[in-house]
């Protein structure tokens, strides 16, 4: 019996202390519940929600390379080649607000040319309730829209220039709903760098004129209107130039007929002996006039023209003129061909006349461009 009793005790504990164990053993605690990424459609075709947050983010960009044969910006340019290659990433974002949708846009662009490589902020800004501010293309040339679908559109320059159009500035735009925009703008006038404010300039009739940005304090200054009805638009805008204190206004109608697309734009000076930002041109050797010393813009006057024609879904043909009181004509006409979506072949063809210095340029571009 004790034997028994013995065993009986030891089954026992032995039982309790599996039971003890079993108590303690480690579980597999359960999964977290995967967070997919959802798609935010409000703002356009591919936003998605940052994860955690309610703001929508949008990425995009491009690669593109491209050769370019002499120089319709120039005559008697010194390459025969130019190979350039470019990267753009595109960062967009967009919140919900009781004021509208806060957003803000963010171009960063790296460039590769003859052996040279360079970074740039093209874009930085922030728009809320029809108001921006930060860095983006001067109103001049954005609200009116540029000149036709042409890789050199702006041999004869329709904004600020000659070095770029990107300009810090604080913008409220007006859109009412029925067709009717309008916009104001006070733009930084110093933040395209234009080297032709620090030097003096001679014209080929003899008057001079030299200004200078220093202690400059006063911001430049754009407005202007449209309106858009059916196929048919108008805008008219206007900017002063605070340094030269000189403008120009520009008047712009555009038509969409479906398959085929025209506008027709027109320029004026308000001092044609000089050269203002809004009624800018280049300042190169060799180019109109010949000296660097003299100016190449518009005079008191300039004109654009152009049209564009989509033959089918995959090619589109475009074609552009410009002429300038200061005897300058321009012309370019590509192919935009995309073999498969979100890939384009463009070759172009250039023609540049001075008549006042008898100069002539040809030009060619092809160009490869991958874009997401």
């Amino acid at each position: 019996m004790i034997i028994k009793g013995l065993l009986l005790a030891s089954a026992a504990a032995l039982s309790a202390f599996s039971a003890a164990n079993a108590a303690d053993a480690i579980v597999a605690a359960e999964p977290e519940p995967l967070q997919y990424v959802r798609i935010c459609d409000a703002y356009g075709a591919g936003y998605f929600y940052i994860p955690g947050s309610e703001t929508c983010l949008k990425i995009g960009g491009m690669v593109r390379t491209e050769g370019e044969w002499k120089d319709a910006y120039q005559p008697d340019h010194k390459i025969g080649t130019l190979w350039h290659t470019r990267a753009e990433l595109n960062l967009d974002t967009a919140t919900d607000t009781e004021y509208g949708a806060l957003k803000t846009n963010m171009v960063f662009r790296w460039d590769s040319q003859e052996g040279t490589n360079s970074t740039k902020v093209l874009f930085a800004n922030i728009t809320l309730g029809g108001f921006l501010v930060g860095k983006a293309d001067s109103q001049f040339s954005s609200y009116p829209g540029y000149a036709g679908d042409i890789i050199q559109d702006d041999v004869i320059s329709y904004g600020p220039g000659p070095t770029n159009t990107e300009l810090n500035q604080l913008t409220y735009t007006y859109d009412a709903g029925n067709g009717f925009t309008a916009v104001a703008s006070i733009e930084d006038s110093g933040s395209n760098g234009d080297t032709y404010y620090d030097s003096g300039f001679t014209q080929s009739n003899g008057r001079s004129w030299q200004v200078s940005k220093n202690d400059q304090y006063a911001p430049d200054a754009v407005a202007g209107f449209g309106y858009k009805a059916g196929m048919w638009g108008i805008k008219v805008v206007g900017g002063y130039d605070s340094i030269v204190e000189e403008g120009a206004i520009k008047a712009r109608v555009d038509a969409d007929f479906g398959t085929f697309s025209a506008f027709l734009m027109g320029g004026w000076n308000t001092d044609g002996d000089k050269l203002n930002k809004y009624a800018s041109g280049y300042v190169t050797d060799g180019a109109c006039p010949v000296n660097k010393e003299e100016l190449c813009g518009w005079g008191d006057w300039a004109v654009w023209g152009g049209g564009a024609a989509n033959i089918n879904d995959k090619l589109k043909a475009n074609v552009q003129v410009a002429y300038t009181d200061s005897k300058i004509f321009a012309a370019a006409a590509n192919l935009k061909y995309f073999p498969v979506k979100n890939f384009l072949i463009e070759p172009e063809v250039e023609y540049t006349n001075w008549d006042s210095t008898n100069n002539h340029a040809w030009a060619g571009i092809l160009r490869f461009q991958r874009t997401f």
